[in-house]
């Protein structure tokens, strides 16, 4: 495992070790943030721990193209079951998703030290809210950062209150960001309800060629 210094600089990838972890150190710099991210690395630690670095394999991905709409969302969308916004109100989205109970977990990744760094990313136009309405009431939203110039979404946490709510904002995201280009979406690590909507694994490899502009 690598100790990052006050250099903003990470190790190759391939270097991370079997459950991920790559590096340890550093900070949440804007700079440093937007290094690893475009580097096919993200920060995932928990509170009191050093801030600690990953880079997966194999890597949940999701290719737009490939995007699964069942029956019954599409049922949702034609009705317009949810008002779906962007960036309007990511403070709320990130403390949702740090606050929300999640089955089989307890506390959050979403450190205070992490939602002022995303905020930060957030204000200069690296970081995407999602956020799912329904009378008025925010009851769903997603957030990640953004790289634009390699034209990939890597997507960060979601949440919802009612059901459906995080699919049909993560369905209205694809449908926004293919408007500008979208290549692919960076998921991270598998879970069924992605793999619901139709992501898959790659390799480590595949994904940071991927990452070429």
């Amino acid at each position: 495992m690598y100790i990052l210094s006050d250099i903003i600089k990470f190790p190759d990838a391939s270097y991370a070790d079997s459950d991920g972890l790559l590096a340890l150190g550093g900070d949440l710099s804007v700079d440093r943030l937007l290094e690893a991210y475009r580097n096919g690395i993200f920060p995932w630690y928990n509170e009191g721990e050093p801030i600690l670095w990953h880079s997966p394999n194999p890597r949940m991905v999701l290719f737009p193209e490939e995007l699964k709409i069942s029956k019954s969302m599409r049922q949702l969308i034609r009705k317009d079951k949810f008002e779906v916004t962007f960036n309007t109100n990511f403070d709320n989205v990130i403390l949702n998703c740090a606050t929300i109970k999640r089955s089989g977990e307890e506390g959050t990744w979403i450190t205070q030290e992490m939602r002022d760094a995303f905020l930060q990313l957030h204000r200069l136009g690296h970081v995407i809210s999602v956020e799912v309405w329904e009378n008025s009431i925010l009851v769903g939203g997603l957030y990640g950062v953004w790289l634009d110039t390699q034209k990939i979404f890597c997507g960060e946490s979601m949440f919802a209150k009612v059901s459906n709510a995080s699919k049909y904002g993560f369905i209205k995201l694809i449908e926004y960001l293919n408007n500008y280009g979208l290549k692919l979406v960076d998921c991270q690590v598998y879970t069924d309800h992605l793999a619901s909507l139709g992501a898959r694994e790659i390799s480590r490899d595949q994904f940071i060629k991927l990452l070429k502009p």
